[in-house]
């Protein structure tokens, strides 16, 4: 039995912001909708997830990706697209519904955390969150910083 090759992953975009201020629950991988000069810049890796945020529409099924900058390829023509548009993205309506029932619980959103390329396919890493405490964000980073110690410990002990 044969098994398919992995397809390469190369991440555009990240938000660390998201993993400092949200407990992540849940995490979905949903395409995204984009023009030809939209991918174009994205594969020259000049994205910002900085400040975007998922929006989900109650009337219709559907989610997008508001506020995520993709600047504007420098040799496209006057076709060229609007860098902060909002993207349409592309989920089973089983996810969206899961993603909505999910929103109605008190502290909890859906915020972006990469884009990538999978394979061929522009992909964003969507998380289901719920927000951290100051008191949370101080332990998180304590810990980090004492990871961090006994790693350069352990190294100089080598």
């Amino acid at each position: 039995m044969t098994t398919k090759p992995e397809l390469p992953r190369r991440v555009v975009a990240r938000n660390r912001r998201a993993t400092h201020d949200y407990v992540i629950l849940d995490r979905i991988e949903a395409g995204l909708v984009l023009t030809g000069t939209e991918v174009k810049s994205l594969r020259k890796a000049e994205a910002t997830l900085a400040g975007s945020y998922i929006r989900i529409d109650d009337g219709r099924c559907s989610a997008w990706l508001v506020g995520c900058q993709i600047p504007i390829y420098s040799h496209g023509s006057d076709a060229n697209h609007e860098p902060l548009r909002k993207r349409k993205l592309l989920l089973h309506a089983r996810e969206i519904e899961k993603l909505r029932a999910s929103l109605k619980t008190a502290g909890t959103t859906v915020v972006p955390l990469e884009l990538l390329f999978h394979g061929q396919w522009a992909k964003i890493v969507i998380a289901l969150g719920k927000g951290k405490a100051k008191g949370d964000k101080r332990q998180s980073i304590k810990a980090r910083e004492a990871k961090r110690e006994i790693d350069r410990a352990a190294r100089g002990r080598r």
